[in-house]
C-alpha cells in the first residue's frame, strides 16, 4: 500500500494525480479551444452523447452543477448547433438534449482521444493496478456525491 503518512508523499501523490488529469485533459483542451469552446463544453457534450435524449435536469444531476452554472455553456453549444434540443413528448416543460452529427463528431474526436490515453495506461500497468485505479476514482466520486 503507498505510504502517505508523510507530507512528501502525499504531495508527491497529489501531483502525479494532477499531472495525470493535465495529460488526460491536455488534447481535448486544445481541440476545444480551437471552436471557442472549454472543458465544461466538454463535459456537456459526454453526458448529452452517453444518455442521448437526457432531460436539462437531468444534465444537471449528472454534472452536479447548477442551471446556472450550465446555462451560457449550453446555450453555446445549441447556438453553435452541436446540440439540439426537442419538447419531450411525455410533458412539454421538459427539453431532451442530444448531439447534432457535428456534436458527434466533435465527442467522439474528444472521447477516442482520451480513450487512447487510459488504454496506454492500462496497457502499461496491468489489470488488477487498472481495477485499484478505477475503485480508487469511484471512491473520489462518492465524495462528489454527498
Amino acid at each position: 500500500m503507498l505510504d502517505l503518512s508523510t507530507q512528501e508523499n502525499r504531495r508527491a501523490t497529489m501531483a502525479a494525480f494532477f499531472h495525470a488529469y493535465q495529460a488526460f485533459t491536455g488534447k481535448s483542451d486544445e481541440i476545444l479551444a480551437k471552436r471557442g469552446l472549454a472543458r465544461v463544453h466538454h463535459r456537456i457534450l459526454f453526458f448529452v452523447a452517453s444518455q442521448p435524449g437526457l432531460a436539462v435536469k437531468d444534465l444537471l444531476a449528472a454534472m452536479g452543477v447548477s442551471k446556472q452554472a450550465i446555462n451560457i455553456p449550453l446555450r453555446q453549444l445549441l447556438e453553435m448547433g452541436l446540440i439540439d434540443s426537442v419538447t419531450a413528448s411525455h410533458d412539454k416543460r421538459v427539453k431532451q438534449l442530444s448531439l447534432s452529427s457535428s456534436g458527434l463528431a466533435l465527442e467522439m474526436l474528444l472521447y477516442r482521444e482520451q480513450t487512447r490515453l487510459l488504454q496506454q495506461a492500462f496497457i502499461a500497468v496491468g489489470e488488477e493496478a487498472t481495477q485499484g485505479w478505477v475503485q480508487v476514482n469511484a471512491e473520489l466520486s462518492k465524495a462528489c456525491a454527498g
